[in-house]
């Protein structure tokens, strides 16, 4: 019989149930009670069990949120038997989708950054022409691949750009343990028609603004110059390492630039170094000013 894993979350009325192997397609369901729950004969069962409230079922696991009338130490275990049982004896978890999107064939691959929490998953397509960097799922609405992947307990933050999602992770999980779940993930997203960007969700705020520098040609030349800089030498450098560097603004009188690092650079042990030994010196020997400063502030 197939071996059900139980899996704590950050919240602790919703525990994991996960499976060897994944149990949906590039599909994530929220059920709240049993009618909701039509197109999953096991979420049904599940809901004539007293202390469910909510079921999520997502890549490899189902979710399960209880009300506050027992502990999870005290059913987890007849709840995962009842699972094991259920598909041992050809239940069907969710019912298929009757009119399928047409897959697109998608490589997706993993790569290390310097920060120990990011990862970079490289896709082999465009994924959007703007990058944006979410912190949590509330921020993510514009992003549903991004609102699907804060469902996993242990994704931090999302970084998305051009062609690969870098994302952060919480330090309670290993990268052993998460990168195939995550990658496969991903893939199927993509595969299956999923939205990365939703560009008419996207709600004009002041750090796309910069990002866009739609008015670079109002500001000062030494700013001009930074901005130049930063997209011809330092970017491609920081994109390769999974993240992003913007540009904010030149302070002349203190000869101060301050700049934004996104994805896999924020809070990258090593990102002080970079600024101060790569980024701080390129930028005083291209404008020639030996008291120029870099300061970086938070994505």
């Amino acid at each position: 019989m197939m071996k059900i894993s139980i899996k704590e979350t950050k919240n602790p009325v919703i525990i994991k149930f996960e499976f060897p192997d994944f149990i949906t397609q590039n599909e994530s369901f929220e059920f709240k009670n049993i009618d909701e729950a039509k197109n999953s004969p096991l979420a049904q069962q599940l809901f004539y069990l007293p202390f469910v409230k909510t079921i999520y079922i997502s890549g490899n696991f189902i979710a399960i949120e209880r009300y506050n009338i027992v502990e999870w130490t005290e059913v987890q275990d007849a709840v995962a038997e009842q699972i094991e049982i259920f598909v041992a004896n050809g239940g069907v978890i969710v019912l298929p989708n009757e009119n399928p999107t047409k897959k697109q064939p998608t490589t997706v691959y993993g790569e290390t950054t310097p920060n120990p929490a990011s990862l970079k998953f490289v896709v082999n397509k465009a994924l959007t022409k703007t990058a944006f960097e979410f912190k949590n799922i509330d921020q993510a609405k514009p992003s549903p691949l991004a609102q699907e992947l804060f469902k996993f307990h242990y994704v931090r933050e999302i970084f998305i750009t051009e062609n690969y999602i870098s994302i952060t992770k919480y330090d309670s999980s290993s990268w052993d343990e998460i990168t195939l779940e995550i990658r496969t993930f991903i893939k199927q997203f993509i595969e299956n028609g999923g939205t990365i960007i939703d560009e008419n969700l996207i709600e004009n705020n002041v750090k796309q603004e910069k990002q866009q520098i739609k008015n670079f040609e109002n500001l000062d030349t030494t700013s001009q110059q930074i901005i130049n800089i930063l997209e011809e030498y330092v970017k491609p450098a920081v994109a390769a390492d999974g993240g992003n560097i913007l540009f904010d603004s030149y302070d002349e009188t203190e000869k101060r630039v301050k700049v934004v690092l996104q994805g896999a650079c924020n809070g990258c042990p090593s990102s002080t170094f970079t600024l101060k030994s790569g980024i701080e010196n390129m930028l005083k020997d291209m404008l020639n000013d030996k008291d120029i400063v870099v300061e970086a502030l938070n994505g």
